[in-house]
């Protein structure tokens, strides 16, 4: 058991995180995905939110700096997602609220360069 006077210590500092330890184990266990759920897992799905989260919250960052921009909106995590490869694979199916498309013109409608006629 612990020490006398130890201080109670959060699953989440233990492994180092910022996401919640125990929040996560509780809707592993509401969503009734498996009958037990073991003590490892819910601290590798908090870890797991926590780096896609820090990573998407990044790049946005980057979006919204090279706007000249200090606040992240919809329309950077949008332009974020969608430049990245992998991001975009896992948030394929995934609409962004007002997150906008990102700027694409079809090399086909763009204007036939012509040859300019030189006498």
């Amino acid at each position: 058991k612990a020490k006398r006077g130890s201080k109670a210590k959060s699953r989440s500092a233990r492994a180092g995180l910022q996401f919640p330890v125990g929040r996560v184990h509780r809707f592993l266990r509401q969503g009734n995905f498996a009958k037990r759920i073991g003590a490892g897992a819910p601290v590798y799905l908090a870890a797991v939110l926590e780096y896609l989260a820090a990573e998407i919250l990044e790049l946005a960052g980057n979006a919204a700096r090279d706007n000249k921009r200090t606040r992240i909106i919809p329309r950077h995590l949008q332009l974020a997602v969608r430049n990245d490869e992998e991001l975009n694979r896992l948030l394929g199916g995934v609409t962004i609220a007002q997150g906008g498309v990102l700027p694409n013109i079809q090399a086909v409608l763009l204007p036939k360069k012509t040859q300019a006629k030189s006498k």
